[in-house]
């Protein structure tokens, strides 16, 4: 080997370690930062002619498991929905009650029926008791106002997902559009020649933020642009050129629907509604057009069997907001005139001014094989407790009359759009309704709970992975200094030998 190529050789050596000290310097001085992905200098033999001729150094690039890392975009997604889902049902799991708690004083709906039921067994006994009857309204009422509760914080987190939503789509769009701009600025830096490997560390802690908010995929293209779409395949825009997701704000009543008066979220005037799902964002629209829907139809179906069950019987004791029975009230909306039931279900007025009433009944039921016994409303004293035979054992019973079952609560075709469903059909006393309908709806909200917890820890193993490939571990960067060090030494020793070389071989030549 010549003394030239002994030069340059060590030459391009001392160059490579320079680099590598300053990569390896780099990592270390932001192994605490956070998002901070470990770098790597790109060194390789360089050969001509078949012969080796040093080292030639590359562009940085970054220590990431591609694979991995989406796998753990996905599972933020899905922490982030469940996170979500738990945050607005809570409060409704909560208000719904414990039934731990000693029976008649829990505050759950099977217990207030239980607790209407106790005063109306308790009327029996002493009929014109204007004190028992007094009492008889006030269980009623109780019971009213726990549905009307109910349905308040079904609409009061309905209408906090409508916002959260409008939050998340731009949410949404600000990190898309911050992709797009450090997008473009890794593929000018890279075509010139330089390492991007910074600016992809900043882009990657968008896209982790953005996968908190939707549930996406990441494509990377041969010129280092970042290509976002939905789990559907929707091409998501990351440019102003290419438009943004767009929605507006709304007030979300029991009537609306989406898609219908609820505005969905438009991309270059297409709805894609359906397309955004996991993430914050999806779990706010699914809680504003699936779950809270769902629960509001469970109880407003609850709510009009009791009501209608009473009226067969010979009392309207639950109403409307007009004062009327389920079915028949017209401030409630169609299909089958519950929808909004539960929101506005009070004890009767004519009941409240005259809780005698209790006793006498207000509606005439004409009998019928398969419904209830003729009645006419009016007070004997041979046969006082007719009314409120009918109404313990059958308004509050699981039969019509003796030997006739009643029949199960509609559990299917509910909502406005008709579509949504109880689990299974319900049957009955209403307690018994009103169990099936908190079991319903307390394995929704732990579904949401325990799919919390499981999906949490998937991303703690998940970021425990990423972080054993990509963070920065200072021992083995500070090993490779000592490394690099030496390396130095060792090229920086041969230069100085060949130039001595060089200087004995000019001076025999002189």
């Amino acid at each position: 080997m010549s003394l030239n190529s002994a030069l340059s050789i060590a030459s391009s050596g001392l160059g490579a370690v320079q680099y590598q000290l300053s990569v390896a310097s780099q990592n270390i001085a932001n192994a605490s930062t956070a998002g901070y992905v470990a770098e790597t200098a790109a060194v390789s033999s360089r050969t001509a002619s078949g012969q080796s001729s040093g080292v030639v150094t590359g562009l940085t690039s970054r220590v990431v498991d591609n694979a991995l890392q989406q796998s753990l975009y996905s599972q933020n997604a899905q922490v982030a929905s469940f996170t979500a889902t738990q945050n607005a049902l809570a409060p409704i799991g909560a208000l719904q009650g414990s039934t731990s708690a000693d029976a008649g004083g829990s505050g759950t709906l099977a217990d207030l029926a239980g607790n209407l039921k106790t005063a109306l067994i308790a009327l029996q006994a002493s009929p014109s008791s204007a004190i028992q009857q007094a009492t008889t309204v006030a269980a009623a009422d109780s019971l009213a106002d726990k549905i009307q509760a109910t349905s308040s914080a079904y609409q009061t987190a309905r209408q906090s997902a409508q916002d959260a939503v409008v939050a998340g789509v731009d949410s949404v769009n600000k990190g898309l559009q911050l992709i797009g701009t450090l997008s473009d600025q890794i593929m000018a830096i890279r075509s010139r020649g330089l390492s991007s490997a910074d600016l992809e560390n900043q882009r990657a802690a968008a896209m982790d933020t953005l996968s908190g908010d939707l549930s996406v995929h990441f494509t990377e293209t041969s010129t280092g642009d970042m290509l976002v779409s939905t789990d559907d395949g929707l091409v998501l825009p990351t440019r102003p050129a290419q438009g943004e997701l767009d929605t507006s704000n709304a007030v979300v009543g029991i009537g609306d629907t989406h898609p219908g008066t609820i505005p969905g979220v438009i991309l270059n005037g297409r709805d894609v509604t359906g397309s955004l799902a996991g993430g914050g964002l999806g779990a706010q629209l699914v809680l504003r057009d699936q779950t809270l829907p769902t629960m509001q139809a469970e109880l407003d179906s609850f709510a009009s069997t009791m009501s209608s069950r009473f009226a067969a019987q010979g009392l309207t004791l639950f109403t409307g907001a007009a004062g009327a029975p389920a079915g028949t009230d017209p401030t409630v909306l169609a299909p089958n005139g519950q929808v909004g039931f539960a929101a506005t279900i009070q004890v009767d007025p004519d009941v409240k001014q005259n809780p005698a009433l209790l006793r006498d009944g207000n509606v005439t039921v004409a009998g019928s094989a398969q419904g209830a016994t003729a009645f006419t409303p009016g007070y004997t004293t041979a046969d006082s407790t007719t009314l409120l035979n009918r109404l313990v054992n059958y308004a509050m019973g699981a039969q019509v009359q003796a030997g006739v079952t009643q029949p199960s609560v509609a559990s299917s075709g509910l909502g406005l759009s008709g579509t949504l469903s109880w689990p299974s059909a319900a049957t009955g006393d209403v307690a018994n309704l009103a169990s099936l309908l908190a079991a319903a709806q307390a394995s929704t909200i732990g579904a949401a709970a325990s799919g919390l917890s499981g999906a949490t820890d998937m991303q703690t193993a998940l970021r425990s992975r990423v972080s054993a490939v990509s963070d920065v571990s200072v021992d083995k960067e500070m090993a490779n200094v000592v490394a690099l060090q030496n390396a130095y030494s060792a090229n920086a020793k041969v230069i100085s030998t060949v130039q001595t070389m060089f200087s004995a071989l000019l001076s025999a030549i002189n």
